[in-house]
């Protein structure tokens, strides 16, 4: 869009209500395969009271200015839609299909030297969030937060910028597009068979006026659509819900739904990862069966998935790992532990990242059949970030004597007050489902010499969710499997 359209779009406000805002057009339709979802409300600016002594009434709306066009991608076939009326399958017709499905799947595909740079970020934030986390079962999506924060660094200037680049480990905000538009594409999938979207979204107030440069930009290297009206309205706060919502298929709905921006709040800019895939080898329903948990707190009795299968177990002086292989070529991992070991121990080490990151170089590994027990689990929970935020170095953010927003708003002084980040993850017989939000707003021994090894996750353990780059989507810790979501 130019710069010329974006500006009118922003100074002619259109009267109709954009009840659409839920989602873009090229997003609507919902997978049927249970999987894992992200969504990740990002951030909202806010600025001191002092800004707003007479501010006129006008009619609460949320008008598009832009939305966004996500790639096609031709459906996943199916081979039972293309059966001959004798039951044999119509090689061409299936062949033609599949071909323009595997097409798409390249069109997306990057170069694997994207995620070069990204692993001090996940060693540096991982622990940082969760190993300081007060949760019962503290669960923080790293790719989530990875591309809130670049979206604030493009609407920061100054040392308030540099701060975030930091963090993020760049150097200038050019190599950051490149980078989150690289992510944003190799982890785009809606094929029917896998949803895999990161969606972006700002929320404007309709009597700010905004950089339409800076606008283009998001909206060309993010895929961020842009919405105004009247911050703290009821119709406002409804039109961005319903958006959140439907990023995550409403599995966090009893938390969006209580989300609601401040009168005082400028702008939003909303994050959202959505990931949903089956196991490549599902668990067998009939093997499912009550067992003894050891919580932190006492003995739980809960369901356990049970699986005999080839796998590669991983080990070191701390630990033993197992990864499951999900349908879109992402990952599941269990890190179960030693006896002595705690969660939050794992957490404080780089080998549990540098071994889902870099699996084929860990020396302590073994091809044998696994025989697993694994908890049946639906677990979320609700942090604050600010804090852990800061104590990576990004403070000018939070300062309103210091934040730097110029690149979007001439709007001064403006600042981040709360940044919430909620999660949730289930895993059952048939796969992982899994969601975040974040909101920045103002106001193990060597193993057995057999040839089969129990991993038997009945004791508090960490558990990563990987994309097929190995990039981490959820990272968290379950200490009690039946705490009710």
């Amino acid at each position: 869009m130019k710069s010329e359209k974006l500006y009118d779009g922003i100074t002619n406000i259109r009267d109709d209500l954009i009840d659409s805002a839920a989602v873009p057009k090229k997003a609507r339709r919902t997978a049927w395969l249970r999987g894992a979802v992200a969504a990740s409300l990002a951030v909202i600016l806010g600025a001191g009271a002092l800004l707003w002594p007479e501010k006129t009434p006008v009619v609460p709306t949320a008008h598009a200015i832009m939305e966004a066009q996500y790639p096609e991608m031709a459906p996943y076939p199916d081979e039972n839609d293309y059966l001959l009326s004798n039951g044999d399958l119509d090689f061409e017709r299936y062949s033609e299909a599949f071909e323009a499905w595997n097409q798409g799947v390249l069109a997306q595909s990057r170069d694997a030297a994207y995620t070069q740079g990204l692993q001090p970020f996940f060693l540096r934030t991982v622990p940082e969030f969760l190993g300081n986390s007060t949760q019962e079962n503290p669960v923080y999506s790293p790719i989530n937060v990875y591309m809130a924060l670049s979206m604030l660094a493009e609407v920061t200037d100054g040392t308030t910028r540099q701060q975030i680049l930091q963090l993020l480990g760049k150097e200038d905000p050019e190599s950051l597009r490149r980078q989150a538009n690289d992510m944003w594409n190799a982890t785009y999938r809606k094929d029917g068979a896998v949803s895999s979207v990161l969606a972006n979204s700002l929320w404007l107030d309709e009597t700010i006026d905004f950089v339409p440069s800076t606008l283009e930009i998001l909206a060309d290297n993010y895929y961020a659509s842009t919405y105004q009206g009247t911050m703290g309205s009821a119709q406002f706060n409804q039109a961005l819900q319903d958006w959140l919502n439907a990023q995550t298929e409403g599995l966090l709905k009893e938390q969006v739904d209580k989300l609601t921006l401040d009168p005082q709040t400028v702008l939003a800019l909303a994050s959202t990862v959505y990931f949903q895939a089956k196991w490549s080898s599902e668990f067998d329903p009939q093997k499912t069966a009550p067992g003894v948990f050891h919580s932190p707190s006492g003995e739980e009795t809960v369901d356990f998935l049970h699986k005999e299968e080839g796998a590669i177990y991983y080990w070191n002086d701390h630990f033993g790992a197992i990864a499951r292989p999900l349908e879109n070529g992402g990952t599941m991992w269990f890190f179960l532990p030693d006896e002595g070991e705690t969660p939050q121990q794992l957490l404080s080490q780089p080998d549990m990242m540098e071994l889902v990151q870099d699996p084929m170089q860990w020396q302590q590994q073994k091809e044998c059949m696994v025989r697993m027990a694994i908890p049946k689990f639906d677990v979320s929970s609700q942090m604050d970030l600010r804090s852990g935020l800061q104590n990576l170095g990004i403070t000018h953010v939070f300062d309103p004597d210091f934040g730097d927003f110029s690149p979007i708003t001439q709007v001064a002084p403006m600042f981040l007050t709360r940044v919430q980040h909620d999660a949730r993850v289930i895993i059952d017989e048939e796969g992982v489902t899994a969601a975040a939000y974040t909101v920045m707003s103002r106001e193990a021994a060597e193993p057995p010499a057999q040839e089969t090894v129990d991993f038997v996750a009945d004791r508090p353990f960490v558990f990563v969710i990987t994309t097929g780059d190995r990039l981490p989507l959820f990272v968290g810790v379950v200490n009690h499997p039946d705490s009710p979501a």
